[in-house]
């Protein structure tokens, strides 16, 4: 395996850095990003045993905010549950943004590397090009600059493509995990909003 970093060069270096923090994002988002974490099955029943029985307080909403996102958004609803139904609304979508941008941290990394990682390649290639050009001379051809031309030309491209993909598949992945957990706690939060306003009509 070093050989192949040797043959490759030190353009290789650029994209290992990527690869490695590319690898950590993926490990991390994959460990938060779990529904059962992140919406829990029981949490919205809770909140409305909550609020039948009377028993909101400082310290219920606190809990309930650090119990997960989902719980931010309802403890939102629940500060509010005296409110008429636009402002009730208004507090829960000012919470659920709060939520999104959490939900969607490090993305933006992610997605840049996939992006960016081909390119990496392709400027080892470049570099590798430039190495081939090199190995040309008026004498004659060095057939070991030649090698380690084409060697770094291709194996930059090679590893360009081999981190972008996969970095590429979980950037979709958890973008769409991530709408889909917000438009789940959208509904949760409409389904508590309207038990609180129904049960006042």
């Amino acid at each position: 395996m070093l050989a192949i970093f040797q043959a490759a060069g030190w353009p290789i270096w650029l994209l290992l850095s990527t690869s490695v923090v590319a690898t950590a994002l993926i490990i991390e988002r994959a460990l938060y990003l779990r529904r059962a974490r992140l919406l829990p099955k029981t949490l919205l029943a809770e909140v409305i045993q909550v609020y039948q029985g009377g028993k909101i307080n400082e310290e219920t909403l606190l809990r309930l905010e650090q119990n997960s996102p989902l719980g931010v958004v309802l403890a939102a609803a629940l500060r509010n549950v005296h409110s008429p139904r636009e402002q009730m609304k208004a507090a829960i979508e000012e919470a659920g943004r709060g939520v999104a941008h959490q939900l969607e941290r490090f993305l933006t990394t992610l997605g840049t590397i996939a992006s960016l990682a081909p390119l990496l390649g392709l400027f080892g290639t470049v570099v590798g090009m430039i190495d081939i050009f090199a190995a040309q001379s008026p004498t004659g051809t060095n057939p070991a600059l030649l090698a380690h031309g084409i060697s770094e030309a291709l194996y930059n491209t090679m590893f360009g493509l081999v981190i972008a993909m996969p970095t590429l598949v979980f950037y979709r992945h958890f973008r769409a995990l991530v709408d889909s957990f917000i438009v789940d706690m959208e509904l949760q939060a409409v389904k508590f909003v309207d038990l609180v306003h129904g049960s006042r009509a």
